[in-house]
C-alpha cells in the first residue's frame, strides 16, 4: 500500500447480497448469473442517482459508498422497491431477493479501494436483514432517524464477527404507518422498561440486604465449609526482543459456514510457516483460536498474548475464485502497518500465501537467514485438491474425539492418494493414529508401528518439513527410546524454531528422561509462545516440578491444569502424590478418590507398562505409591 495515496474518511457503506444465492446457482447457474447482472444494472443506476459509488462486486455481493447516510438509506429503499417490482413477473423459484446492510464508519481509502471495520460492520449487518429488507447500524440510525419518512425497529445490540464492540442494529420499516416511529423488537430494549426494571431490582436488593443482615445476626457460623475456587493464573507478559506477532483466525466471509475449515486451515498454515522464521516471535495456533468469532479489541489481544503486532484477515471462497484480505496492525496505535487484498483463482492460493508471508516479513524489517529463506520458499504440496482434503482433516483432528480422529484419517489418506509426496499429510495421519492409541480409542500396539512408518514416510517425502520429525519424536517417547526421541524433537525445532508444540514436546521428553529441571525450562518457553496453553502443557509442567521434588509448585500447577480440564484424571493422581509427599494425607486421599472415579475403567495396571519413564525404578515407585494410596 502506497502511504502517499492512503487517506482516512467517514463514509456510509452499503453492502448488498442475494438471499439463497447458493440454491439459485445450484438450480440454474446460467439464469442466475443473467438475473444477477440485470439486477446489478438496476442497482448501479440507483446508486449513481443517489450520488453513490460502486466500490466492489465480488460474487453476489455489491459494495457501495455514499457521502450521506440519508442518500444511502433512500437508495437502499428504492433498490428494494425496484427488486420487488421486478420479482412480480418471475416464477417463485427464480425470484431474487436482496439483503442490505448500511453502516456509517471510518474507512481507509487506497486509490479506488476502501478498507476497515466500516466495511466489515456493513457486511455483518447485511446478514441480519431479511430477504428484501434493510438493516442499519446505530451510527447510521443516529444520522438519518429524523431525515426520512421511514420507521425503525431496534433489534438489539449485536456481537458481530471480528468486531470488538457490540453494534446497535435497526431494521428499516418502509410502510407509511411506521413513518417517524421507533419500535422495539424486544420490550427489554425499551428505555422505559429498563428504567422500571432498575427501580424494581433496586427495591429487591434493599429487601435482600435487610434479610441477609437478619440472617447473619441469627447465624454467625456457616453450616458448610467454604471452598475456594482455584483460578488459572495469567502469565506476566513482556514483549520479546524481536518482532512479535499474533495471526488471528481469518474470518470466513463465504455464505457457506462449512467453508470454515478452509479459512481456519489458511490461518494455521500461515502460523506454521511464519514460526519457521528465526527472527520472528509468532504466537501458537491454540492461543489465537481462543479469539475466533469473539469481538475483542486489538489492544486487549496484544496485552493478553504479549505481542506488538496482530494480523487479521478474511477469506471469501466462491467457486473457483478466492478473495483474501489481510491487515497487519500495530497493537499500540491500532494503526495499519500494511494491508492488502487478493482476488485470485483458487489455484493461486499457494502464491497468495507466499506473498502474504513475504509482505509481513518485509513490513516488520525481519532479516532472513539463508535457512529462513529456504524454509519460507518451501511449498507443502502443489496440488489444490490434496491441500483441501488436508485442511478438512485438520478440522476433524482438532476435535480430539474418537469419531473426529477416525474421520480425519480418511481425509488425510485422500490427500495422500492424490499427492503421495505430501509430507504434512503423512505426519498428520500418523499423529491421528498415535492420538487414538494415547487416548485409549485403539489399544492395538501396532498403532505405534503404523505411526512410526508414517513418520518415516513424511521425512522421506520432505526432509526439510518439521512435522515428520516431531511425530517420530513422539513415537520414540512412547516406545521408550528416549535419546532417539529427544534427537528427533530437536531436529523438528531446528526446522521450526518458533513452533510451541515442538518446544513443549522437548520439555516433555526431557522430563520423562530424568531431566525435569531442563524440562521446566522448555515448557515455560512454550507457554510464552502459547499463552492460552492447553491443559497438557500444565500437566507436563506439574509433572516436571513433582519429579524435581518441588511439590508446592506441583500442587499449584496441577490445580491450574484441572481448571482447564477437570476430566484429565492423571492431574488428580499426581496432585494426590504431591500432597502425599508434603505430608497432607487428607488432601491426598480426597484427590486419589476423585482420580479413581474419573479413570473410566482404565486401571493402574493397564498404565504401568505405558508410562514412558527412562528409569524403570521411577515407574515402580510411582505405581507402588499410588497403589498404597488406594488407586487401582
Amino acid at each position: 500500500m502506497d502511504d502517499r495515496k492512503v487517506r482516512r474518511k467517514l463514509a456510509a457503506i452499503v453492502s448488498t447480497d442475494v438471499k439463497g444465492y447458493g440454491r439459485l446457482m445450484s438450480d440454474d447457474d446460467v439464469e442466475t448469473v443473467k438475473s444477477l447482472k440485470a439486477c446489478r444494472r438496476i442497482m448501479g443506476q440507483k446508486i449513481e442517482g443517489h450520488q453513490g459509488r460502486v466500490v466492489d462486486s465480488p460474487g453476489d455481493n455489491l459494495l457501495s459508498e455514499f457521502l450521506s447516510v440519508a442518500d444511502a438509506v433512500q437508495c437502499a429503499v428504492d433498490i428494494q422497491r425496484a427488486m420487488k417490482e421486478r420479482n412480480q413477473s418471475l416464477p417463485m423459484e427464480r425470484k431474487m431477493e436482496f439483503r442490505i446492510g448500511i453502516n456509517l464508519g471510518d474507512v481507509i481509502q487506497d486509490g479506488d479501494q476502501i478498507y476497515g471495520d466500516g466495511l466489515n460492520i456493513a457486511a455483518r449487518i447485511e446478514g441480519l436483514a431479511d430477504g428484501g429488507g434493510i438493516c442499519v447500524s446505530g451510527s447510521a440510525f443516529e444520522q438519518v432517524k429524523k431525515l426520512l419518512p421511514l420507521g425503525y425497529e431496534f433489534i438489539g445490540e449485536k456481537s458481530l464477527k471480528n468486531i470488538s464492540d457490540k453494534v446497535p442494529v435497526y431494521r428499516v420499516l418502509t410502510d407509511s404507518k411506521y413513518s417517524g416511529k421507533l419500535i422495539y423488537a424486544c420490550k427489554h430494549d425499551n428505555p422505559k422498561f429498563r428504567r422500571t426494571k432498575r427501580l424494581v431490582i433496586g427495591l429487591l436488593v434493599l429487601c435482600l440486604i435487610g434479610t441477609g443482615m437478619i440472617f447473619r445476626m441469627k447465624s454467625s457460623v456457616p453450616k458448610h465449609p467454604v471452598h475456594l475456587k482455584i483460578r488459572e493464573k495469567l502469565m506476566q507478559m513482556h514483549l520479546p526482543d524481536k518482532p512479535s506477532l499474533a495471526v488471528l483466525p481469518f474470518v470466513n466471509m463465504s455464505q457457506d459456514t462449512e467453508q470454515n475449515y478452509f479459512s481456519d486451515g489458511l490461518t494455521e498454515d500461515l502460523i506454521t510457516d511464519l514460526s519457521k522464521v528465526s527472527g520472528l516471535f509468532v504466537i501458537a495456533r491454540n492461543s489465537v483460536f481462543v479469539y475466533k468469532d469473539k469481538p475483542v479489541k486489538i489492544s486487549k489481544i496484544g496485552r493478553e498474548l504479549g505481542v506488538k503486532y496482530v494480523l487479521e484477515g478474511s477469506v471469501r471462497k466462491m467457486g473457483n475464485r478466492v478473495r483474501i484480505t489481510s491487515q497487519l496492525i500495530d497493537v499500540s496505535s491500532e494503526g495499519h502497518v500494511w494491508a492488502e487484498r487478493y482476488d485470485r483463482d483458487l489455484e493461486d492460493i499457494f502464491s497468495v500465501q507466499d506473498e502474504v508471508r513475504k509482505k509481513i516479513v518485509a513490513a516488520l524489517s525481519v532479516e532472513l537467514t539463508s535457512d529462513d529463506e529456504k524454509r519460507m520458499n518451501k511449498k507443502s504440496t502443489p496440488d489444490l485438491l490434496a491441500y483441501d482434503y488436508y485442511l478438512r482433516g485438520l478440522e476433524l483432528h482438532g476435535t480430539k474425539t474418537k469419531e473426529g480422529l477416525q474421520k480425519s484419517k480418511g481425509m488425510f489418506q485422500k490427500a495422500l492418494d492424490i499427492d503421495p509426496g505430501y509430507a504434512r499429510a503423512y505426519a498428520a495421519l500418523g499423529h491421528a493414529v498415535l492420538m487414538e492409541w494415547i487416548f485409549g480409542f485403539n489399544r492395538d500396539e501396532r498403532c505405534l508401528d503404523e505411526a512410526l512408518d508414517l513418520a518415516q514416510k513424511a521425512i522421506i517425502a520432505d526432509s526439510d518439513e518439521s512435522a515428520g520429525y516431531g511425530l517420530l519424536g513422539h513415537v520414540y517417547l512412547w516406545t521408550k527410546q528416549h535419546d532417539k526421541g529427544i534427537a528427533q524433537i530437536r531436529k523438528a525445532i531446528s526446522l521450526g524454531p518458533g513452533n510451541a508444540e515442538w518446544i513443549a514436546a522437548l520439555g516433555e521428553q526431557l522430563t520423562w528422561s530424568g531431566s525435569p529441571l531442563d524440562g521446566i525450562h522448555y515448557l515455560e518457553q512454550a507457554m510464552r509462545l502459547d499463552p492460552q496453553y492447553p491443559a497438557w502443557y500444565l500437566w507436563n509442567l506439574g509433572h516436571a516440578h513433582y519429579l524435581a521434588g518441588q511439590y508446592g509448585s506441583a500442587v499449584d500447577i496441577f490445580q491450574r491444569a484441572l481448571v482447564k480440564d477437570a476430566d484429565f484424571w492423571p492431574s488428580r493422581a499426581f496432585l494426590a502424590l504431591s500432597y502425599d509427599a508434603m505430608g497432607q494425607a487428607d488432601k491426598a486421599n480426597i484427590e486419589i478418590r476423585e482420580a479413581q472415579s474419573a479413570t473410566k475403567n482404565q486401571s493402574l495396571i493397564s498404565w504401568e507398562d505405558r508410562l514412558p519413564y527412562k528409569d524403570p525404578e521411577t515407574t515402580a515407585q510411582i505405581v507402588s505409591r499410588l497403589s498404597e494410596m488406594g488407586f487401582h
